[in-house]
């Protein structure tokens, strides 16, 4: 599939990133909506607002099936991009649209002067898990239980937008069967806690999940 990513453009393209913002995640509560006038101000001030389209249909530009949003961040001096949300329609998953937008959304980063990319997904997502450590090579560095509130645990990972990620100290692995959220949640509380970092998740033939931890370097 031939797509183009780049940054979107006229409230025309921002409405539609909103209504496939709304559309991938089954959100149909007004206040879970995103305004396109948001978006418009975050790309007019060190933000990333990017989509992905495919050649067809009655729009010239092709239709949307990718989007991604985030913005400027600073924590203790550092500055940083934080990546708030990244969708995909459903016909154009698997296709590598979600590592382009990164990809994309990481030269944006760059440009602003940022050094690397933050934001935060469902470790139980097993699919995302792999995607964000194993595919871009960015690193769990904090468990962040319920963190919108009513059973939304994240994991908060940061990604070197200069550097691929360096291998550090083994520091173990949590394993569990899959599906079991309560298991997998223990380790990843108990890890995290020790101020290990979370870089890789494997499964295993029965289904069963290994999330794998290291240290810095001393």
């Amino acid at each position: 599939m031939e797509v183009l990513v780049r940054e979107l453009d006229g409230l025309a393209e921002l409405t539609a990133a909103a209504r496939l913002y709304r559309t991938v995640f089954g959100y149909e509560q007004p206040e879970y909506g995103l305004s396109p006038r948001l978006l418009a101000a975050l790309r007019q001030n060190a933000g990333s607002v990017i989509g992905a389209f495919v050649p067809g249909g009655a729009d010239p530009a092709g239709a949307m099936v990718g989007f991604c949003f985030g913005f400027s961040a600073v924590d203790s001096g550092e500055l940083y991009h934080y990546s708030q949300a990244a969708v995909v329609a459903a016909e154009a998953q698997g296709l590598g649209v979600g590592r382009r937008l990164k990809q994309a959304q990481a030269e944006v980063a760059r440009l602003t002067g940022a050094r690397t990319m933050r934001w935060t997904f469902d470790p139980y997502a097993l699919r995302n898990a792999h995607f964000n450590l194993n595919v871009l090579g960015a690193t769990g560095v904090r468990f962040l239980p319920d963190y919108y509130g009513g059973g939304t645990d994240r994991v908060l990972v940061t990604w070197d937008l200069w550097h691929a990620r360096k291998p550090g100290v083994p520091a173990g692995v949590v394993h569990a069967p899959a599906g079991d959220r309560a298991r997998l949640r223990a380790g990843l509380e108990r890890y995290f806690a020790a101020g290990a970092r979370w870089t890789g998740v494997t499964r295993d033939p029965d289904g069963a999940v290994g999330c794998t931890f290291e240290n810095d370097e001393s």
